[in-house]
């Protein structure tokens, strides 16, 4: 049975009219790739119908073979096209998905302030590390060997009662000074030693506008051969002079610490008043032979004071506890 001209182009032009509106409806780029396959994949529409070509008159086939490869040519660019403009449409739908209006105003965050404690602290530590100073730390909760005993402190000296000390169930305390960072630093490393100790301590105190059961302790220690007390002096002046940005009247009081000998006070006249700002004097050499420190070599001195007393100077706080409330009010000022 052989297959005439007039069929093969008819089926031609139904193939041709019935898969443009297919591909012109088609809204997925799915749906796209699945007409392809239908009309002109190797088992398509399209081939289907040239395969009667084998079954007409050579002279008739030239002329379905141009009116097939019209069809085909024509079906492949409605099918780029469509795939095309569906690319387009998911790439617009997601710019405007994305878009960023820069006009619109801005979700308000207020800006973090360092906290006075922190910023004063900071500037202490900057200052010490200028001058050579390496910034050390230990453990809050200490033994009574760190915390005491390795400091001179004696059995019955008064800092050691249990109204003065946290002490733990385990037999371990609360430290009541950064003083043992000195004790553990010296242990593990040989003179000449420069160090800067912050850190939080505990006392128990009544809680009033300028004492605190929780605190902020700043030390220094300096152990070298032939240091004195004038290095003592000398090392506090020029602290001192930067930290408030002008040289002012200092004075030293002999006082009493265990853990140095000769030890003094710390004074600063500051806006017509005098201040005690901190404690000092030069390590005693008992603290040397409890680290292994040769006494008759090494000599050193320390230095200390509250972070909250500083600050409270510094910026003119007239009660300790504004500085614990967390009243966004007042850490604003800052």
């Amino acid at each position: 049975m052989t297959t005439s001209l007039n069929e093969l182009e008819t089926q031609l032009a139904a193939l041709k009219e019935e898969a443009t509106k297919a591909i012109a409806t088609a809204d997925t780029l799915d749906q796209v790739e699945q007409l392809r396959v239908k009309y002109l994949g190797k088992k398509g529409q399209l081939s289907q119908v040239l395969g009667g070509m084998g079954k007409l008159p050579a002279e008739d086939r030239p002329r379905i073979g141009a009116s097939a490869n019209e069809v085909k040519n024509l079906l492949q660019d409605n099918i780029e096209q469509k795939r095309k403009d569906l690319q387009d449409a998911l790439i617009q739908a997601q710019l405007e998905a994305e878009t960023l209006d820069v006009t619109m105003p801005a979700v308000y965050r207020p800006q973090g302030r360092m906290h006075p404690l922190n910023s004063t602290i900071d500037r202490v530590v900057d200052i010490f590390v200028g001058l050579g100073y390496t910034v050390a730390t230990g453990p809050e909760m200490e033994t009574d060997y760190y915390n005491f005993e390795a400091l001179n402190t004696p059995p019955d000296h008064p800092a050691r009662d249990m109204q003065d000390t946290f002490y733990l169930p385990d037999g371990n305390l609360l430290r009541t000074h950064t003083s043992s960072v000195q004790i553990r630093y010296m242990e593990n490393n040989d003179p000449p030693i420069r160090i800067v100790a912050p850190g939080r301590c505990y006392r128990r105190d009544t809680i009033d506008a300028s004492h605190s059961a929780v605190f902020h302790q700043l030390e220094i220690l300096a152990v070298d051969e032939g240091l004195t007390f004038t290095d003592l002096k000398g090392t506090i002046k020029v602290f001192l002079e930067e930290l408030f940005g002008e040289e002012l009247p200092i004075r030293f009081r002999a006082s009493y610490f265990p853990f140095t000998e000769p030890s003094a006070e710390v004074d600063v006249q500051w806006k017509g008043k005098w201040l005690e700002v901190m404690g000092c004097g030069m390590v005693d050499p008992n603290v040397f032979k409890s680290v292994g420190y040769d006494p008759e070599v090494y000599t050193g001195f320390a230095a200390g004071f509250g972070v909250e007393r500083l600050a409270l100077v510094l910026h003119e706080i007239d009660d300790i506890r504004r500085l614990y409330n967390s009243d966004l009010r007042f850490l604003q000022q800052f």
